[in-house]
């Protein structure tokens, strides 16, 4: 998220100075992306596309993804192996359920993952009968091929259903993001910090121009009716690890009726402050992380927070320490369990050479 920074003198009021592209630093993930080995440079040496702002300094309520942030290590953290070999079906006689994590237009690595848990045939159709299939968002910007993602995920939802199951995806922040790119382009923004445009925003955080070339209507339906927060067998899904749900409602479905209200409305003010508030992240994370769970799932019900958003690498803070003898980056083997237990991290990191992760519930520790 981009906003415009103030500069101060010696005895001065504070001036906003209004952001333009010029002002912005773009990394490398605004192009189409390589991935760091293929450069020959280490994952922990290359920036991460969240940390893209304005100037010398982050703007106000903004939580990028920060190498050097500190972690608090919790005894109770543990990361969990996926399970490739399918359980049973719930008690009442629906079909399994399964998460995937932030997809980031990495199709190729989507389709693997899915085929590994059995889930689509090898011609990528549905073969998982009444399985249930859950995105938790994200799926476009940083990799080559966002709009593949969401071709493939609106595909199998109708398949999904035919064959007596379902396939469906929550509202991330990058579909917000892409949403306002396309609808209010450079259009300025209050920001809280100064003046921002979604555009700018949208190509600082790795929009990908082939993304908005084939950007169509349908498309951007489909992304504005997603919900935010579902709860499916004691399990509180939701994007971004952040308790700002809380301001769009007191139930879940509060919470999704107001943040299609916001988009129907189609004010840019008023979705910006949207995009702001589901790009905050780390809630869960620190002290205090889980009476921050306690209270969504006091509020919205569920046994379990779990989210995307947050790539794990951060979450263990094993990006940017020290390597291994290999000079190997993190490995991600699966979801990360955390918060006395309460919350369930699913972004492996698969724009830093992580794992996209397809996982099914309930994880056993």
């Amino acid at each position: 998220m981009v906003e415009g920074s103030m500069t101060q003198g010696a005895g001065q009021e504070p001036v906003v100075r209004t952001a333009t592209l010029r002002d912005f630093r773009v990394p490398p993930y605004a192009q189409t992306p390589v991935p760091p080995q293929a450069q020959g440079v280490a994952p922990s040496s290359v920036p991460h596309p969240g940390n893209a702002v304005v100037g010398d300094g982050q703007p106000e309520g903004y939580t990028p993804t920060e190498r050097d942030l500190p972690v608090i290590r919790r005894g109770d953290t543990v990361q969990v192996q996926t399970v490739a070999e399918p359980r049973p079906a719930s008690d009442d006689g629906r079909g399994p359920l399964f998460v995937v994590g932030d997809v980031h237009g990495y199709l190729d690595e989507l389709l693997a993952a899915l085929g590994e848990q059995g889930l689509i045939d090898a011609d990528g159709n549905w073969a998982a009968g009444n399985a249930r299939l859950w995105f938790l968002g994200d799926f476009t910007d940083r990799g080559p091929d966002g709009i593949g993602v969401i071709d493939l995920v609106m595909r199998l939802s109708a398949e999904a259903a035919a064959a007596g199951g379902y396939c469906k995806a929550l509202m991330g922040n990058h579909e917000l993001l892409l949403i306002g790119a396309k609808r209010f382009a450079d259009t300025p923004v209050n920001s809280g910090a100064g003046t921002a445009t979604f555009q700018a925003a949208w190509l600082l955080n790795g929009g990908q121009k082939t993304d908005m070339e084939r950007l169509q209507d349908v498309h951007l339906q489909w992304m504005s009716r997603l919900d935010a927060v579902v709860e499916e067998d004691g399990h509180l899904l939701m994007h971004s690890d952040t308790t700002a749900y809380l301001d769009y409602g007191s139930t879940i479905e509060d919470v999704n009726d107001t943040v299609t209200a916001i988009l129907t409305r189609n004010d840019a003010d008023e979705c910006w402050d949207l995009f702001r508030k589901l790009t905050k992240r780390f809630a869960f994370r620190d002290e205090g992380g889980s009476q921050a769970v306690r209270e969504l799932l006091t509020t919205y019900g569920g046994q379990r927070v779990v989210h995307g958003h947050s790539p794990i690498p951060y979450l263990l803070g094993e990006v940017g320490t020290e390597e291994g003898e290999d000079g190997a980056g993190p490995v991600i083997n699966g979801p990360h369990v955390y918060a006395d237990g309460l919350a369930i991290a699913m972004d492996g990191g698969v724009t830093m050479a992580g794992k996209l992760l397809v996982v099914q519930l309930p994880l056993h520790d």
